[in-house]
């Protein structure tokens, strides 16, 4: 049963958010969701009354596990970006020396990576690419500039190759996994806004919002909710510890960072 204390606890939460909803930085979100887990703001956006909103198609999964660490797990805030794809005509009759060149023009003009100028430590890069094909728009290189300017993982709608290096180099990624891109973008998308909302996984995402993923998959929270969400997802998950550490105890389960 929940005690008044828990909804005294809510309230003054409450009040909070609305007083810092239009100052909190990316900084003190990061540190609000560090160790929240998608189920427990699952539970904090009902709180919200955000039932069913934000949670991402379950086809929307970790592309690998690490379940010693959860080095797979990230929070972040959004750098949004959307692909889409091309309706130009391409010639079939190129040497490879003219094949460079027009692949080179092609990403320096049609589809390069402006969001990346975006990238700060702890931002998430949202892509939305559905319908552009056997495209990859990740891969193992890139994915790597991503990581060295701040960014933490990747969502997806799909359009990841390289996928066995980006595995090994432990780029947490999140995605359609019947949907990997195999070929590159030119000739076949073209970047068509950066830092506007997205739809990937039948949800809506802003640039600014919080995400959150692990095993359970990934969740958006609404930058205007996400202090509230926040505090909420924290009681809940405090909870489930303590919980969890009797039932560690009883069963002479040695504890491990799961429970602390």
């Amino acid at each position: 049963m929940i005690s008044i204390c828990f909804f005294t606890m809510i309230s003054a939460t409450v009040s909070i958010a609305q007083e810092t909803l239009q100052t909190v930085s990316d900084e003190t979100l990061l540190e609000l969701y560090a160790d929240l887990r998608v189920s427990d703001v699952c539970d904090g956006m009902d709180m919200a009354g955000l039932r069913d909103v934000g949670l991402m198609d379950p086809e929307i999964e970790a592309l690998w596990r690490d379940i010693e660490t959860f080095s797979h797990r990230f929070c972040g805030i959004a750098v949004t970006a959307r692909y889409v794809p091309t309706n130009r005509k391409v010639s079939n009759d190129l040497s490879p020396e003219e094949f460079r060149e027009w692949e080179g023009r092609w990403y320096g003009e049609l589809s390069s990576e402006p969001f990346v100028d975006f990238i700060k430590e702890g931002s998430v890069i949202v892509i939305d690419n559905q319908g552009d094909g056997d495209t990859g728009s990740t891969g193992s290189a890139n994915i790597l500039v991503w990581k060295e300017k701040g960014a933490v993982g990747l969502v997806s709608a799909g359009g990841v190759r390289d996928t066995d290096e980006i595995i090994r180099q432990k780029n947490p990624v999140y995605m359609d996994l019947t949907k990997r891109g195999r070929g590159i973008r030119p000739g076949r998308n073209e970047i068509e806004s950066v830092q506007k909302p997205v739809v990937v996984g039948s949800v809506l995402v802003n640039p600014g919002d919080v995400i959150v993923a692990d095993g359970d998959g990934v969740i958006v929270v609404p930058r205007s909710q996400a202090v509230f969400v926040a505090e909420m997802a924290q009681i809940i998950l405090d909870s489930d510890k303590a919980a969890r550490r009797d039932l560690f105890e009883k069963l002479g389960i040695e504890k491990d960072f799961t429970v602390e």
